[in-house]
């Protein structure tokens, strides 16, 4: 492919690492965490990477209504620490990020501790050695961490999604450095996401998921299907978590937990199912007096009385609205339950174009 002469202007900043870094930090274009200097060559060689124009707008991003060109987002996965065979699944990324289903003028701009997480599914995943099982919300694999990185930075330096000046979430939450995350299909009893989502399962795809809270699921001594989703259930009844009945949720069940529901023969489905008939009718009792009748509203309240807080709500208002993946360490009885930004109906998931 021919290439297309940067456009991005060439600063004339010190050859020192830890210089260019002050430098960098403080004009506001980093996440507070060491980068790698985004030379002139290190931007090139990412941009042949992902086998389009420099100049190709892969999405405007809000709220700056920024076109995020191939040139800017190679700039900041080098900043980020990509390998540059990262740099298509980062492009899949960033077009999911305008998803009208994801809020995203919301997200960058809310008080809400909401972060963007991307699922990897396919074969790109050993390709790229994407982390799905041990450890895989946590460090300890370069893609993993970077490609998050990298989708932070791009909210930062390309969107404006700027700490304190525009998004104004008031605690955040680490999730924000960046999340990347794939699915261990190789250990998974059922259709990895993707192929749920109307994929093959020989194609590479990202879905892109906007977390509010990651809740843990521990839960080591049910070993039955009925005992762990009873648990599961409990741990999704919440003011916080219930009440936004046309949003969507992830759970990311570990291994074993996928093991035990689908030894007694429940599919994905199943479990979906499951999960929506112990959350769709939460009494309200159990919950502070103090909520408003503007309160009981949000929470999609059926047949309230706010006098006594009679009546239901939900967790969901369809079973289809839980996402279900598997991921984490084949030995161990850990899951983790995401629910997902309150204003987002919708998640996105596209096919990675790898080039030739």
């Amino acid at each position: 492919m021919q290439t297309t002469p940067l456009k991005s202007k060439v600063l004339d900043v010190e050859e020192d690492p830890e210089a260019l870094f002050e430098d960098f930090y403080a004009r506001g274009w980093t996440d507070g965490l060491p980068i790698i200097p985004p030379t002139p060559a290190r931007v090139e060689r990412m941009i042949a990477a992902g086998g389009r124009p420099a100049n190709e707008v892969v999405a405007i991003l809000e709220p700056r209504n920024a076109p995020a060109t191939v040139e800017k987002l190679a700039i900041n996965a080098v900043m980020a620490g990509c390998h540059p065979s990262y740099f298509p699944v980062l492009l899949t990324i960033v077009e999911c990020m305008p998803h009208s289903g994801l809020d995203p003028l919301g997200i960058n701009t809310t008080t809400n501790p909401v972060w963007l997480m991307s699922v990897v599914n396919g074969p790109v995943r050993q390709k790229l050695n994407i982390n799905s099982g041990y450890g895989v919300l946590g460090p300890g694999w370069r893609a993993n961490a970077t490609i998050g990185r990298a989708t932070r930075l791009i909210q930062l330096n390309t969107a404006g999604s700027i700490p304190g000046e525009v998004t104004k979430s008031c605690q955040a939450h680490p999730g924000r450095y960046g999340q990347c995350v794939g699915e261990f299909e190789e250990r998974s009893p059922w259709e990895p996401l993707h192929v749920e989502r109307g994929f093959k399962k020989e194609e590479s795809a990202v879905t892109l998921v906007a977390p509010m809270s990651a809740i843990r699921i521990t839960e080591t001594d049910c070993k039955t299907a009925e005992g762990l989703l009873h648990y599961i259930a409990g741990c999704m009844d919440s003011p916080t978590t219930a009440g936004h009945p046309d949003t969507h949720s992830l759970l990311m069940l570990c291994p074993d937990h996928a093991a035990i529901l689908a030894r007694e023969g429940l599919s994905k489905k199943d479990v979906k199912q499951e999960l929506y008939k112990r959350t769709k009718a939460i009494p309200l009792s159990r919950w502070p007096s103090e909520l408003t009748t503007g309160d009981l509203k949000r929470l999609g309240v059926v047949g309230h009385r706010p006098a006594d807080l009679g009546g239901t709500t939900c967790v969901h208002s369809s079973p289809d609205h839980f996402k279900v993946i598997v991921a984490g360490g084949p030995s161990g009885y850990h899951s983790t339950w995401f629910s997902l930004w309150f204003h987002g109906a919708e998640i996105p998931t596209r096919r990675i174009q790898l080039p030739d």
